[in-house]
């Protein structure tokens, strides 16, 4: 062993997300803003002897043998030739099946101490090769340190980074509930196939609204409703994020974790106490 490298790969939360159809090659076209959150997890990268082995331990939760750290160790590996064994020690903060891009941010923060460790400059392209098969989110967490807030669309490929708030303050709560990716696409195939649509702003408008006051934000995310049919809880945590004084509040991505932005730090803090006497798991992110 040769070489290691500490890094923290943030969450992320969707504050926009409207799931159009399909593309011919089977992704389904997203209009999103995406905006990291102040919940990470740790990575220790080291640069072993051998080769072609990359080796995870995590000691939070058990991985499957294909994650999403193997996976972008290989897709790395494939496209710049590196092929030196790591061994990688993963604090898991975020939780899985949250709708917080744990997962992707992971990837992403992996492939950029590589990159280092291994003196491979990423560029542009060589990013997107990587991403597209790791993950779809994984575009962003590599496009966009933290603090960072972008555009996204496409399958998540198009990032346009904008300027994030600082006048914001996040709550994260946690249902208790595990929404599964698939699933959940698979509902909002069927609610669209009813006529049923997020009424999201288009995306040109996307940063507007962004921008404006919070509380004429018009943000929607199109698994909202079809998910919080499935699985009330989810919808249950919506409405007390609100009681507790939200501006606004969704949920994250495909779900489960529902998100509420506050005005100020006070009222986030109020709000954490309330929804923590309530039962709820709650951080401020």
């Amino acid at each position: 062993m040769f070489a290691e490298m500490r890094v923290s790969a943030p969450a992320k939360i969707n504050l926009n997300l409207k799931v159009l159809p399909k593309r011919a090659d089977g992704f389904h076209v997203i209009e999103s803003i995406f905006q990291t959150v102040r919940l990470f997890d740790d990575l220790l990268i080291c640069i072993e002897d051998g080769k072609n082995t990359c080796t995870v331990e995590c000691y939070d939760m058990e991985l499957p043998e294909q994650n999403t750290l193997s996976a972008a160790y290989k897709a790395f590996c494939l496209h710049t030739g590196f092929d030196r064994s790591v061994r990688v020690r993963l604090t898991k903060r975020i939780p899985s099946g949250g709708g917080l891009g744990g997962g992707s941010s992971d990837a992403a923060y992996f492939i950029k101490a590589l990159s280092q460790l291994a003196n491979v400059r990423l560029s542009s392209e060589l990013s997107n090769k990587i991403a597209g098969e790791v993950g779809s989110d994984v575009f962003f967490f590599l496009c966009c340190a933290h603090p960072g807030c972008a555009l996204v669309t496409g399958r998540g490929e198009i990032v346009k980074p904008i300027k994030p708030r600082q006048d914001i303050h996040i709550l994260l709560v946690f249902p208790g509930v595990h929404s599964s990716t698939g699933e959940a696409y698979s509902l909002v195939d069927k609610a669209a196939s009813e006529g049923e649509f997020a009424d999201c702003p288009s995306f040109e408008e996307l940063e507007t609204v962004y921008n404006g006051p919070i509380v004429n934000w018009t943000f929607a995310n199109s698994f909202t409703p079809v998910i919080a049919r499935r699985y009330p809880e989810i919808g249950a945590a919506i409405a007390e994020v609100r009681k507790a004084g939200a501006v606004f509040s969704d949920m994250s991505g495909s779900g489960s974790a529902v998100f509420g932005i506050f005005a100020s730090a006070g009222e986030a803090d109020i709000a954490f106490h309330a929804l923590i006497s309530k039962g709820l798991k709650c951080v401020a992110a």
